[in-house]
């Protein structure tokens, strides 16, 4: 079974230009979150999946492996499609390239054991919400899933709503996927759907055409970098590590 390892980094971020190369205590943003992907157990080869040639540059002088796709991709799921056509696996690990708070364990909960790599398998990560404020963050996207583990609905907003019970903890998505090659053939395929397009959540592309999405629930300190908010208290966590001894460069 041969597992890849994939980083999709968009330069032109909406919210965020340029947040690939954003600098955290001396390295871009993708090489922190490289550095991560790179020490998996299972994860074979690790590439980014980058669209704008100073990414690339970047990557090439830190000798990381690279792959330039299409400016015109809606969404990181179609950046993984085209990545697919270019590195065969059977399986894709995708860390977001927003997630450079990410650990290598976080990521290995989501390596594969045992799955067909030819049916269509696609996993994601949560965790639970642990600071309040998270709850009512748009950025911050929540999760509610069935008995099975399989996601029900996904939104910006808080869910489940707490009308008859507060009893119960907020989960929110984290930026680690896997998926098949078959799945992301299936978001090549098909089209952006009504909800994905009013939430700009990506995982609707399957639940909105009756595909599940299983989601793992993790013990994660993480932090997807959506603004230069973010981006200054990743780089005060990020040091703490370095000084600590956690990180060395």
């Amino acid at each position: 079974m041969r597992v890849v390892g994939v980083i999709p980094a968009r330069f032109a971020s909406t919210r965020f230009p340029g947040k690939p190369l954003a600098d955290i205590c001396g390295r871009p943003m993708v090489w922190w979150v490289h550095r991560q992907l790179s020490q998996v157990e299972g994860v074979d080869e690790v590439y980014v999946a980058l669209d704008d040639e100073r990414v690339a540059q970047a990557c090439g002088e830190y000798g990381i492996r690279h792959v330039m796709t299409s400016k015109g991709h809606p969404t990181h799921l179609d950046r993984l499609a085209e990545f697919c056509q270019a590195v065969d696996a059977d399986f894709y690990v995708n860390v977001n390239g927003d997630e450079p708070l990410m650990r290598p364990g976080y990521v290995a909960a989501l390596v594969p054991q045992g799955i067909d790599p030819g049916s269509f398998y696609a996993a994601n990560a949560m965790t639970v919400i642990r600071r309040p404020v998270e709850v009512s963050d748009i950025a911050r996207i929540k999760v509610v899933t069935d008995a099975q583990g399989f996601g029900m609905y996904l939104a910006r907003s808080p869910i489940p709503y707490p009308k008859a019970s507060a009893k119960f903890d907020y989960y929110k998505f984290v930026g680690i996927q896997c998926f098949s090659k078959p799945a992301l053939e299936f978001c090549a395929e098909t089209p952006r759907g009504r909800v994905e397009a009013i939430e700009d959540i990506d995982e609707y592309r399957f639940l909105e055409n009756g595909r599940k999405v299983r989601f793992v629930a993790i013990e994660a300190e993480t932090l997807s970098v959506d603004t230069a908010h973010d981006l200054e208290r990743v780089r005060s966590v990020i040091g703490e590590r370095i000084a600590k001894g956690e990180i060395t460069l």
